[in-house]
C-alpha cells in the first residue's frame, strides 16, 4: 500500500470509515503489469472472487480490471458481489440506489433517490467511450466526484471523473452506517479523468 495522498489525508481522522473504502484503501499503488506478465495482486482478486466459478473469465491484467477490483473488496468488506462484476455497468445493480439516470443516459439528469445523497463509500458507476467504470466515492467538487478505484491509470488511485459521466450511485447494504457516511466537499485540485482504461 502506498500512502493516502495529501490532499486526501483527511481519510485519517474520519474513522471508522466504511469497510468497504477501508479494503480498497489498502491497496492504493497496486498496478497492472506491462506486456505479457501479469499482477500477482491483480490476478489474486479474480482467484479471491471466484470468477471463473461464476460464468466470467479474467485471463490477464490487461483485460479492464475495475470491476474486478470492487468485486474483491466488496468480498473483503463482507458485501455481495452483483452478477456479472467484472462489466463495470453491472455495478448500477449493487446495493441500495442512492441516485441514477434513466436507461443509463448521461443525457438525463442524475437524479436522487429517496433524498439520498452521494457519500463516502458509494459505489459510482459512469459510461465512458468503450464502455464503464465504477469505483468509490472518496468526495466531490462542483464538477467532479472524486472516485478511488482500479484500473484508472492501470492502478489503484483516487481520481476526479466528471459527474455528467455518472450513471448509477449505489449505496453498498449497511445494518448501521457509519458516521462517516456523508458526503466530503473537496478541492477542484487535478485534472478530469478521460477514460480509465
Amino acid at each position: 500500500m502506498e500512502p493516502l495522498p495529501a490532499a486526501y489525508r483527511w481519510l485519517n481522522s474520519h474513522v471508522p470509515l466504511p469497510k468497504i473504502v477501508t479494503a480498497a484503501l489498502e491497496q492504493l499503488g497496486t498496478v497492472e503489469v506491462p506486456g505479457k506478465a501479469n499482477s500477482s495482486v491483480i490476478m489474486g482478486w479474480a482467484d479471491e472472487v471466484g470468477v471463473g466459478a461464476i460464468g466470467y473469465r479474467y485471463t490477464g491484467d490487461d483485460v479492464p480490471w475495475c470491476g474486478l477490483f470492487m468485486a474483491a473488496m466488496a468480498k473483503r468488506a463482507g458485501k455481495p458481489i452483483p452478477a456479472g462484476p467484472l462489466y463495470a455497468l453491472n455495478w448500477a445493480q449493487f446495493g441500495d440506489m442512492v441516485a441514477s439516470r434513466a436507461s443509463l443516459d448521461t443525457a438525463k439528469p442524475l437524479r436522487a433517490f429517496n433524498g439520498r445523497v452521494p457519500s463516502l463509500g458509494d459505489v459510482l458507476v459512469f459510461r465512458r467511450p468503450t464502455g464503464g467504470h465504477v469505483g468509490l466515492y472518496v468526495g466531490e467538487d462542483a464538477n467532479a466526484f472524486h472516485v478511488l478505484g482500479g484500473n484508472q491509470g492501470d492502478r489503484v488511485c483516487i481520481l476526479r471523473i466528471a459527474k455528467a459521466r455518472c450513471v448509477a450511485v449505489r449505496r453498498p447494504p449497511m445494518s448501521i452506517p457509519p458516521a462517516s457516511v456523508r458526503p466530503f466537499q473537496l478541492a477542484a485540485a487535478g485534472a478530469l479523468s478521460k477514460d480509465e482504461a
